[in-house]
């Protein structure tokens, strides 16, 4: 009988043993006794066995890397999305920040013509007030309602009430009631 393994030459195996022949022996299995040479049986299923477990041990391997990969692919996907989203808001925020420093400078540049302004302006203005104060001698209400003009004229001989309604008369005329009321004795 001629025996082949995958990869090597045929081996003539001599005729079934008296083991064989009796029944003891299952058909195609060489007596240990007969044939010591010749590799055994049991030890060739033995080493298929174990060859296929580790093809198969591989295979389940093989796919365990496979879901692993699938799963890093899928993280790889959405750590992309979320540095595009990520990406977007740093836009954003970098637009809006640019925004806002232009309005601080703005600001800023507001708040030295206000301080321009308050340093020559309310001085210069609170010197012609006083000084009109000083020329015309009147005390000024202004607590009034709008549109009324109130005040106290301080004249050479007496205090004189001043109580104008300056949606009734025009500007012109409250001007030149005011101006007749200084004295022009100096």
């Amino acid at each position: 009988m001629a025996v082949r393994w995958e990869g090597e030459e045929s081996v003539q195996l001599p005729e079934a043993s008296t083991a064989q022949k009796s029944g003891r022996l299952g058909p195609g299995v060489p007596d240990r006794q007969e044939h010591s040479g010749i590799p055994q049986r049991t030890e060739i299923l033995a080493t298929e066995e174990e060859v296929a477990q580790c093809l198969l041990d591989a295979k389940a391997q093989a796919h365990q890397r496979g879901v692993e990969l699938q799963q890093l692919k899928a993280e790889l996907q959405k750590a992309g999305e979320e540095n595009t989203h990520l990406k977007a808001s740093l836009l954003q925020l970098t637009t809006e920040l640019e925004e806002l420093k232009e309005v601080e400078a703005g600001l800023e540049r507001q708040e030295r013509e206000v301080d321009e302004d308050t340093t020559v302006t309310i001085p210069s203005a609170v010197y012609v007030a006083q000084l009109y104060h000083r020329v015309s001698k009147i005390e000024w209400d202004y607590e009034c309602e709008p549109g009324m003009v109130k005040g106290i004229h301080h004249g050479p001989s007496i205090a004189q009430p001043i109580h104008l309604d300056s949606t009734q008369l025009s500007k012109k005329f409250i001007s030149d009631y005011l101006w007749n009321l200084v004295d022009t004795d100096w």
